[in-house]
């Protein structure tokens, strides 16, 4: 396997010097998105992989200088694309190496710079370019800061087309269809409310001693380990109290306080009365208690009669049926059996492959929602 620079060895640049057209002339890196500017996003991604971090803006430069990371502008003026940021980042860089990243997009893929060297070292190449397993993203680059005079050269002659750019060097397109998810970016305002409004859901069902609980601590790792922020509801029949008589918190809720929030350096702990008249719990006053703002999806255990995308787990040597198909809202089948007899349209995954579990829920993270009950 190729060797990983040092992160000393690449600088990354955050081409945020657009006009912002199709978003209505706003200034991209500096758009609100959950709660903070897109730049803060993308810089949150990108500082563990480099070593380095440039900002290629052509206006509002105070408001990103205040990031304490040097601001570029383009030599060129009128806004003439990202090469030419490109180009001004190349000059300025004292690495050998830039990674581009666009401003628009709030997630950075955990293993981009570590991919696209890859692929750099081993073709020989003078640019790496990320494709999502559809298209070829091409602001996502490592490029060799080599190429400068040749890219200078290249605008010199008026053109300005980046894939263009590409070709007339050596350059190596780089699957990323596993990490999909991470380049989707806002380019209008639709999508960036599209994008602010989705919350995925994915539950988990099951029958009693299953064992929900033990996949779930097995994937959750692994789906941090792809760049997902997780919240996790679990729904349980028995009488909760995670308070202690005697304690503050709970001569508050003892007084009448319906909601008490513990908050110390470490966590937050809410604890929530729920009227004894309510009946069964359910999941949308769950999910009205997780941060959208730092989840990227939500994996429910239980709850199996709401309507929401759900997973189940089959054991046959359980001796209990399937709960397919009388929830149709089951999207796959996880067990530990050879061979079921499910409808085509219906995954089985092999519950004993939490690898293969992971790649089926990053593909079907577009397609996930709120439940509508």
């Amino acid at each position: 396997m190729t060797k990983i620079p040092a992160n000393a060895a690449i600088t990354g640049v955050i081409l945020a010097g657009g006009r912002g057209s199709r978003l209505l002339g706003q200034d991209k890196g500096l758009v609100n998105f959950k709660g903070k500017p897109l730049i803060e996003w993308i810089l949150q991604g990108l500082q563990a992989q480099v070593g380095a971090i440039l900002i290629s803006a052509n206006r509002n430069l105070a408001a990103y200088q205040a990031y304490t990371y040097p601001v570029i502008s383009d030599d060129l003026s009128d806004f003439q694309g990202p090469l030419a940021g490109i180009l001004s980042a190349m000059q300025q860089a004292k690495t050998a190496y830039i990674l581009t990243v666009p401003c628009d997009a709030p997630m950075i893929c955990p293993v981009l710079v570590e991919r696209l060297y890859q692929a750099l070292q081993t073709s020989g190449a003078a640019v790496a370019v990320a494709h999502d397993g559809q298209r070829e993203q091409s602001v996502y680059a490592l490029i060799k800061v080599a190429t400068a005079p040749h890219l200078a050269q290249y605008l010199a002659r008026g053109n300005r087309k980046l894939g263009e750019w590409y070709r007339q060097l050596h350059s190596v397109s780089v699957d990323f269809s596993d990490y999909a998810y991470a380049f989707q970016n806002m380019n209008t305002p639709e999508q960036k409310q599209m994008m602010e409004q989705r919350l995925p859901v994915l539950g988990f069902c099951a029958y009693s001693g299953t064992g929900k609980t033990t996949l779930l601590t097995q994937l959750i790792p692994l789906l941090k380990q792809r760049g997902l922020r997780l919240a996790v509801i679990k729904h349980t029949h028995h009488v909760i109290d995670l308070d202690k008589p005697g304690k503050d918190s709970y001569r508050l809720r003892e007084a009448g306080a319906q909601q008490v929030v513990l908050a110390s350096h470490q966590r937050l702990i809410s604890l929530q009365e729920k009227p004894q008249t309510d009946g069964e719990a359910h999941l949308q006053d769950a999910l009205a208690c997780i941060n959208p703002l730092e989840t990227d999806l939500v994996l429910v255990e239980g709850f199996k009669h709401a309507t929401f995308a759900k997973i189940e787990i089959h054991r046959p040597s359980l001796g209990k049926p399937l709960m397919y198909p009388e929830d149709a809202n089951i999207i796959a089948l996880t067990t530990d059996a050879a061979a079921i007899n499910i409808p085509p349209h219906l995954h089985q995954l092999d519950l004993n492959q939490p690898n293969a579990l992971v790649e089926f829920i990053i593909a079907q993270l577009p397609n996930l929602s709120l439940p509508t009950s």
